[in-house]
Formats: C-alpha cells, structure tokens, sequence
C-alpha cells in the first residue's frame, strides 16, 4: 500500500519538475478546471438533497448530533460521486494529451516509445469505451450500497463505504487507462493486475481519491497518476 502512495507523490513531483510534462500539463488545465467546476455545483447540489432526505425528525437530545452526521455523511457521499464523474469525464476529454504525456514520460526512462498517432476523437472515444465495464462493476457496488442505504444511520456509513471503496477501485481502472492502453493490456488483464497487487492499487488508487476531493490539487491527480505508472517498475 505504501509503494502505491509513493509511486502517486513521485509522479506528482516529476510532472511538476519536469519542463517537456509540465507543457502537456498546460494544455489540459483548462478543460480539467472547466469540468471540476462545473461538478462542484452538482456535488453541492447531491448533497443538500440527500441530506433532506436523511435528516430525522424530532426534537430528542441527540438531533443535532444526528444531523451533523448525515450531513457529513451527505457531502462524503456527493463528493466520492463528485470524483468519479470528475476522473471519467475528465480521462476522457484529456485523452489525447495524457498519451503524449505517458510517451514523454517513457522517454524519460530511455524506453524508446512514442505517442500514437491515433486522431484525438479516437484517443477519446476509446477512453469512454474502456469505462464501460469498470462503470457497469460500479453500478453492481452501488445497488449494493443502496440496498443498506435507508437503515437509520448504519446504512448510511456502510452505503458510504462500499461506494467509497467502488469509487477507489474505478478510480483504479480510469487512472490506468493510458498506460494500459498503451501496453496492449485488455480488461481481463487489467483486472488481474488490481487483484495480483491490490495492496498497491489500494495505496494508489486511495491518495488519488483524498487527492481528488481537494479543490486545484485535484486537477494533477490524472496527469500525475499517469506519469507514475509510465514508469517501467509500476504494475
């Protein structure tokens, strides 16, 4: 779990030092910065209205303690929503320059590997269809996490953490999707790398969540989960 953590933190440093990763970066905050407010206002949105429906009724001496809880309950959930619209959407519309960026990224490492020269529709096109079976996987999650949903304040910590960890392991799927791509790699193997190193994806793909509910500092976790794993020693 610590490699994943560290493998994440080092991305985020060489995207940031490196000048040839940070002109890629330029290219793509804007549309990122776009979509992430634009999310915000639905994750805010998602929130007042989940709290309303959760808030108990009544005037006992634990209310407002109660209440306090379903609201943080509330945003955990909007935001964990928030972030894996944020990491589909966005992979998707930066598609093309997260490919030049892993090949620079490569070179870097002396691995003699260019970005493809597939049209920019295509580049996105393909990240959308690769976000099909890890999504139809989410849905599965949560129908789960719905069903224990509506048990008085005990289903709702469960609900939020079966959709915390459903958001993490798509998270996962998104956030290898370039290098993956890149490597040949298909679904199958894509889920036998989350199983063969869970440990790792858990570390990686749980900084890369806390990451994405920071407002700015979300818009460098797919760029910098990228760079991580083009490295040659990551999974």
């Amino acid at each position: 779990m610590i490699k994943g953590v560290l493998s994440l933190l080092s991305g985020m440093k060489l995207l940031l030092q490196e000048s040839s990763l940070r002109s890629v970066l330029w290219r793509m905050l804007g549309l990122l910065l776009i979509l992430m407010l634009t999310l915000m206002f639905g994750v805010f949105s998602l929130a007042e209205h989940l709290a309303q429906l959760w808030l108990p009724t009544g005037d006992a001496w634990y209310w407002v303690l109660l209440s306090w809880l379903v609201w943080i309950l509330a945003m955990l959930l909007s935001m964990l929503t928030g972030v894996v619209s944020f990491t589909a959407l966005g992979s998707a519309a930066v598609a093309p320059w997260l490919d030049v960026l892993a090949s620079r990224t490569e070179s870097l490492h002396s691995k003699n590997i260019t970005a493809s020269n597939v049209l920019w529709w295509k580049h996105i096109l393909g990240s959308l269809m690769n976000s099909v079976r890890p999504f139809l996987g989410l849905l599965v999650w949560g129908v789960a996490a719905l069903a224990v949903v509506w048990i008085p304040v005990v289903g709702q910590i469960l609900a939020t953490i079966i959709w915390g960890y459903a958001g993490v392991r798509f998270l996962c799927f998104e956030l290898m999707d370039t290098t993956a791509s890149r490597r040949g790699k298909d679904f199958a193997a894509r889920k036998a790398s989350l199983a063969e190193k869970r440990f790792f994806w858990l570390g990686f793909g749980g900084l890369a969540m806390a990451m994405m509910m920071l407002p700015i500092l979300n818009l460098l976790v797919i760029p910098a989960a990228v760079v991580a794993l083009s490295d040659a020693e990551v999974p």
